[in-house]
């Protein structure tokens, strides 16, 4: 029983780091995005906690040490950090029960899901119901009255209130060159995405907090961002019409550094080893270069993540293989 309550009280302990180290990305988001962000958290939250009770009394657990354990809050923050501010309210609570039923009670809760719970729930919207996933909104976002009108559809709708994002616009351009999408184009800022530049240097932050507390090592964040860094500079053309965007770019748009810092170091989904850690890192950066660049979604990391899900078995194997043949 004591050892239990270690365990409990390590895991609760990592998930309220995790949400302290959420709060510049989340503070920049609300900064740019405005109340959509703050709307789109609590029902996320109250979704995922919602269902988590549900699941549980099903399968005849006791709610309040798994209910209090952060878990559920963690996945529910992060998979509404990842969806665009202002969609339906209908949109946010199907993916948070979602994320709960099919990505972790179904394979028996806390420490047993195969898959990343929060990417799972932004994918299943992402493909259900694509258009509502593609309406970002304009920088400085609504106020909360305007905000809660559009999320739960009632009173007058504001008659222009999003826009391509960099990444979109990006993807359909056929004739401007890089220089004049930053210039003319209202989805772009300095060096990636208006606005998400700054967010993405927000959760960058955050994620420095974690590696200087060793909640996690550096090997899944790291191999993600070099290999994203290295295939778009490979692939990278100049700034010609026919460009897919610099280095720089693709790290400071989207959700790179989210991923980056908050996705991929996942631990129950995500590899054990140090070596396996690394690769599938790399495996997410270079998969989230070829959705967005050539795929049909604007941003491919919810994807790259999956993916890589299905390869941890692998990549754990080909680590204990190197080490058989290496050992003296």
């Amino acid at each position: 029983m004591p050892l239990l309550e270690s365990v409990d009280t390590r895991l609760q302990q990592a998930m309220k780091l995790v949400l302290l180290a959420t709060l510049p990305g989340m503070l920049a988001m609300f900064w740019f995005y405005g109340w959509g962000v703050l709307i789109n958290l609590l029902l996320a939250g109250i979704g995922a906690l919602a269902s988590e009770a549900v699941a549980l009394h099903l399968r005849k657990r006791a709610l309040l040490p798994t209910l209090s354990d952060g878990s559920a809050l963690v996945s529910a923050t992060l998979l509404a950090l990842a969806l665009p501010p202002y969609c339906p309210w209908w949109l946010t609570l199907s993916a948070a029960m979602f994320a709960m039923l099919f990505g972790k009670h179904l394979y028996g809760g806390v420490g047993s899901n195969p898959f990343n719970p929060a990417m799972l729930g932004f994918a299943l919207v992402m493909v259900t119901f694509p258009q509502a996933m593609t309406q970002w909104p304009a920088a400085h976002g609504m106020d909360l009255w305007g905000g809660l009108q559009q999320v739960f559809g009632f009173g007058q709708q504001p008659d222009a209130w999003v826009g391509a994002t960099a990444l979109d616009s990006l993807r359909i351009n056929k004739s401007l060159t890089m220089d004049e999408l930053f210039s003319t184009n209202p989805a772009f800022g300095h060096f990636g995405g208006r606005g998400v530049e700054w967010i993405n240097l927000a959760f960058l932050a955050g994620g420095a907090f974690l590696l200087q507390r060793r909640l996690y090592s550096w090997h899944a964040p790291v191999g993600m961002l070099a290999s994203l860094f290295i295939i778009s500079l490979l692939c990278w053309n100049g700034s010609g019409s026919d460009s897919h965007g610099s280095p720089l770019f693709h790290l400071l748009t989207g959700a790179s550094m989210l991923g980056a810092f908050f996705i991929v170091t996942e631990p129950v989904s995500g590899p054990k080893s140090a070596g396996a850690r690394l690769m599938f890192g790399i495996g997410v950066g270079l998969l989230t270069y070829l959705i967005r660049t050539w795929g049909g979604y604007p941003d491919g990391v919810a994807f790259a993540v999956l993916l890589m899900n299905l390869c941890v078995p692998t990549l754990e194997r080909l680590v204990v293989a190197r080490q058989e043949r290496t050992r003296p």
